[in-house]
């Protein structure tokens, strides 16, 4: 393809229309027969990209086809652990030889935040299907874009929350479900954990190897330093969500489904900051948000109560809560259930009764045959999109609230902060002009 027929494909993605080089639904439904094998790339593979990719490699029914990073280092790495029968995947450095690629069918997205939405909207625009890492937007804004463009295209879309299909996590949630501790009017979601200090550094010129202006992407160019990159950039504005966005996600996630609520909250409320790192992270290390649901947010409809989240996170401390370094606990009216993603969960009745534990640990390995066989099916999977979107606005109305340090008052409906001229605008954000920038921003 010429960079002349490129450039128009993009535009033509990038507008939300599917034009000569995407596949059709029907077309995908050939590719992804029962007995066909998946072509799939993956974007951003280091980090939890690399352990897709080590994953990918282990089904048989399915073809890692190519990998793309702006790292050179990171890419040849990548192609090195990708390899199968001595097949190996198709490095490249611009993530558009993938999109308009008409044999790629899936695309695993596990690059930084900033790039998550604008990348996963410009793969389904060319009808391939997308496995997203979390959040799954960098903003409340972008989340809604990242529905549209599934809906749109009639695609797949997962989220990496990979509790979602984890058995210690369904099995607690179907107890929840039963009744096993009454109805849940609260939540306490925690992230403890032991963080690293990024330190203080000036403005550098990148390594070699790096292309930063690709890796900066659609987001506002700021001059490359070392604690920016890599894995460093999530404590970023420009490119990250924080450690609540980073880690907090999975249990925010967890703790709305116990919850039972489906729709995003009505108010929030936080305070924190910097209480313990003296470094250039901008997001707090210290932050308690509290979350309400108005009646109409429950899933059956049936009780008309509010329904509260707190979520604390301290990511400087080398000790757990309750027994487990990340959790939920689920208060009923009956009892409570206190859930560990990375260890399992205890129930107890009144009087602090212990009655049933369980153990178990994430299992990432499921959620992606989830993914595939959603794909094969077209039914929507465990973590899907808008799963994902109500979960991740939790962390964009945190982080918004504990930097204005007030009470905020969101319409689910219309997704915006109501009568704060502040709070309001950090609902979307400021991008660069760009091939990358999705409509609608």
């Amino acid at each position: 393809m010429s960079d002349t027929n490129r450039r128009g494909f993009l535009k033509q993605a990038s507008l939300g229309v599917v034009g000569t080089a995407a596949l059709s639904s029907a077309s995908y439904a050939q590719v992804v027969g029962a007995n066909e094998r998946i072509q799939v790339a993956i974007l951003g593979p280091g980090g939890m990209g690399m352990n897709h990719v080590r994953t990918l490699v282990g089904q048989r029914d399915v073809d890692l086809t190519h990998v793309c990073d702006v790292d050179a280092n990171r890419l040849a790495e990548a192609v090195k652990n990708g390899t199968r029968d001595n097949r190996a995947p198709q490095g490249v450095t611009d993530m558009r030889r993938i999109v308009e690629n008409r044999d790629v069918a899936v695309v695993f997205i596990a690059t930084p935040d900033h790039w998550h939405a604008p990348a996963s909207i410009l793969a389904l625009d060319a009808g391939k299907h997308v496995y997203v890492e979390k959040p799954c937007a960098h903003n409340i804004r972008e989340g809604r874009l990242l529905i549209d463009a599934a809906r749109r295209n009639r695609k797949i879309c997962q989220v990496g929350t990979q509790s979602r299909s984890s058995e210690h996590a369904q099995s607690a949630m179907q107890a929840i479900r039963e009744g096993a501790i009454g109805e849940v009017l609260a939540v306490r979601v925690w992230n403890s954990q032991l963080r690293g200090n990024i330190g203080r550094q000036k403005p550098s010129d990148p390594p070699a190897g790096l292309d930063y202006d690709a890796w900066v992407g659609p987001a506002p160019f700021v001059p490359f330093q070392r604690n920016r990159l890599h894995g460093v950039w999530r404590w970023w504005y420009n490119f990250g969500t924080g450690d609540m966005g980073n880690d907090g996600v999975h249990d925010l996630d967890i703790g709305r489904w116990g919850l039972g609520v489906e729709t995003h909250p009505t108010t929030v409320t936080a305070l924190g900051g910097k209480y313990f790192f003296d470094d250039d992270q901008e997001f707090p290390d210290t932050q308690t948000v509290i979350f309400e649901w108005s009646p109409s947010a429950n899933g059956n409809g049936k009780t008309p109560r509010k329904k509260q989240l707190i979520f604390e996170q301290r990511i400087w401390t080398p000790y757990k809560m309750e027994g487990y370094e990340n959790g939920d606990a689920f208060y009923g009216i009956n009892g409570m259930l206190i859930f560990g993603k990375e260890a399992g969960w205890r129930l107890y009745g009144p009087r602090n009764k212990e009655i049933r534990t369980v153990t178990g640990s994430p299992n990432v390995l499921a959620h992606h045959r989830n993914f595939f066989e959603c794909i094969r099916s077209g039914r929507r999977p465990n973590a899907d999109i808008e799963i994902g979107h109500l979960s991740a606005t939790l962390c964009h109305l945190g982080n918004i609230a504990t930097r204005v340090r007030r009470v905020l008052t969101f319409d689910p409906k219309t997704e915006e902060v109501h009568n704060d001229k502040e709070a309001g605008p950090m609902a979307r954000r400021e991008y660069r002009q760009h091939w990358a920038t999705p409509r609608g921003v």
